[in-house]
């Protein structure tokens, strides 16, 4: 086999990871879900009534839920300002959401690399990186369709996450920085 050439084990490994990282984003949205709903519904009930008396349709809650998913990955969502502009906005930096919010994708990418490289029986830290950055191949697919996804349009407003952040924070650098860490301590704890 030439150098450069992946192994049969290691596509295998690039597959789990995949598998692994796609369930920690959908975990990772559905604790976020759980956790937050009521909070989040509770907010949006002044503007829904609003906008529901106006004609429109509401913010639903899982799309809103989204927004401080991504807000969770450090990427803020975009909302139309008074004007011809728009806003950004991160609910956990501003201080309305909790903070412990940051710790869903980090605690859940950590768990992924390290599972990744336990099935990949990576045993150096090198090998352990590699096998938990192949996570980051489920995460951001997932991450451009949830860009799709909580993307909440009226007329011709939108709120949305920030796109290019979306896809480099949330889905490159997050599940690469923080698998690959996660599988050198699968690793390196054999």
């Amino acid at each position: 086999m030439e150098s450069g050439e992946t192994t049969p084990q290691e596509r295998a490994s690039i597959a789990a990871g995949a598998a692994t990282d796609a369930v920690a984003y959908v975990v990772g949205y559905l604790v976020t879900y759980l956790w937050q709903s009521g909070s989040v519904e509770e907010n949006l009930q002044a503007y829904n009534a609003i906008v529901d008396f106006l004609g429109g349709d509401p913010i639903p809650v899982w799309q809103a839920v989204g927004w401080l998913y991504y807000n969770a990955h450090n990427v803020a969502f975009t909302t139309p300002a008074l004007g011809s502009g728009r806003t950004t906005q991160n609910l956990i930096a501003d201080g309305n959401a909790p903070m412990l919010l940051y710790l869903v994708p980090v605690v859940l990418l950590l768990l992924a690399g390290f599972v990744v490289a336990r099935n990949a029986d990576a045993s150096t830290a090198e090998s352990g990186a590699r096998a938990g950055v192949s996570v980051a191949a489920g995460y951001v697919v997932l991450a451009v369709v949830g860009l799709l996804a909580f993307r909440y349009s009226v007329g011709d407003s939108s709120v949305h996450v920030d796109y290019a952040l979306g896809v480099l924070l949330a889905g490159i650098v997050y599940p690469a920085v923080f698998g690959a860490l996660g599988g050198v301590l699968g690793a390196v704890t054999r």
